[in-house]
């Protein structure tokens, strides 16, 4: 048993093995308890657009909402515009106030209704705060509608005192809110499909190169370091195309949502884990086995830092930072746009490509600057003579 146990530990894997378990630990809990500490205390970076049509009572709040709302507003003239903005991520909700707002708020018969529109093609937690932010909205234009000096407004619109005065004194009452999904999404398991095609794309590319580094440290001697470098990026084409329509079938025989197509989420799928095997494969090239650390503490900070979990706009400004530079912001980007609708991914393709063209280049200084390993002997040939 001891001799076992001596034997076992001796092992440089037993080591690996052990300080990789520790690491683990370590970087998770720094990283993500950095990453996500005064989340809810920075809700103000998130904007607002509000869109007023109405020249009486909304053009009075909505110059009072933009000084009051705990949110980035931007007022926006075009409706249009505004939700071009929300479908590109650009606003989190657009708030609208109709041009016959001051009417119907003011009618015994109808009610004004302000309405909002939410992009569901975000991580939850945006639709959870926005929903919550649209009743607070009402609720306070409602609570507020009479002191805010609503009659005043009421009676610039020609309508005799009485009226007025009745009208500001129902008003309270009578603003309602009409909330409104944008490119919804159909169920939770759905909502986590960008998260989890990340995260196992990225662990299994992870993995993938670990064992593609032993199998270079076993063959380069006898096959040649330029040729292996040939082979693993040839093995990693074919695997991501092979590997990604497993994934994005997968997904859509347990019912996924594919907005704009099985064959887009294929082919954007494949381009993501390709990069990230370039990507997780360039640590290992540099710094051997121990590159791995550095895939760790990748893993832990894209996670945080990619918008699949809580939304960017709620970081700091490091971990935001650090996620343009690192390819699963565009990944997950890219799959909320093809699987629930959004924005062209041009962009996110683009930003992809330049990452894995990057980690292509950097792989090969550092396998230039590498010495070529001794060709292994082969055995000598025994004379026939001999061998009688």
């Amino acid at each position: 048993m001891m001799q076992a146990l001596r034997l076992f530990l001796n092992r440089p894997t037993t080591k690996v093995g052990i300080v990789t378990a520790f690491m683990f630990q370590i970087i998770f809990a720094v990283i993500w308890m950095t990453a996500y500490d005064g989340v809810t205390d920075r809700t103000s970076q998130l904007r607002i657009a509000i869109v007023n049509e109405d020249g009486q009572l909304g053009k009075q709040l909505s110059g009072k909402l933009a000084e009051e709302l705990p949110f980035e507003t931007v007022v926006v003239t075009d409706l249009g515009e505004a939700q071009a903005g929300l479908n590109n991520r650009d606003y989190q909700m657009v708030m609208h106030i109709p041009a016959d707002f001051t009417q119907k708020a003011a009618s015994a018969d109808a009610t004004g209704s302000i309405e909002y529109w939410i992009n569901e093609s975000n991580p939850a937690l945006i639709k959870s705060i926005m929903s919550g932010a649209a009743a607070q909205i009402t609720g306070e234009i409602n609570s507020q509608a009479v002191a805010s000096g609503v009659q005043a407004a009421l009676s610039g619109a020609q309508m005799p005192a009485e009226q007025a005065a009745a009208a500001a004194a129902s008003l309270s009452e009578r603003v309602t809110a009409d909330i409104r999904s944008v490119n919804p999404v159909q169920g939770m398991n759905n909502q986590m499909v960008p998260m989890m095609m990340v995260l196992a794309s990225f662990v299994g590319a992870m993995i993938m190169g670990m064992n593609f580094q032993q199998s270079t440290m076993a063959v380069q001697a006898q096959a040649g370091k330029w040729n292996t470098v040939l082979v693993k990026a040839v093995l990693n084409a074919v695997s991501a195309v092979l590997v990604a329509l497993v994934g994005t079938s997968l997904v859509a025989l347990l019912g996924g949502q594919f907005e704009q197509g099985f064959l887009h989420m294929w082919l954007f799928q494949s381009l993501f884990l390709l990069t990230f095997m370039f990507v997780s494969q360039m640590f290992l090239s540099l710094f051997g086995l121990a590159g791995m650390l550095f895939n760790i503490m990748l893993l832990s900070v894209q996670l945080v830092s990619s918008g699949a979990i809580v939304p960017r706009e709620l970081l700091s400004d490091f971990y935001t930072g650090l996620g343009r530079l690192l390819p699963a912001t565009y990944a997950v980007d890219g799959n909320m746009n093809i699987l629930f609708g959004g924005g062209p991914i041009t962009g996110d393709c683009a930003a992809l490509l330049l990452i894995m063209a990057t980690a292509m280049a950097v792989t090969a200084v550092a396998v230039a600057f590498k010495k070529q390993g001794a060709k292994a002997a082969l055995p000598a040939q025994i004379p026939a003579s001999e061998a009688r």
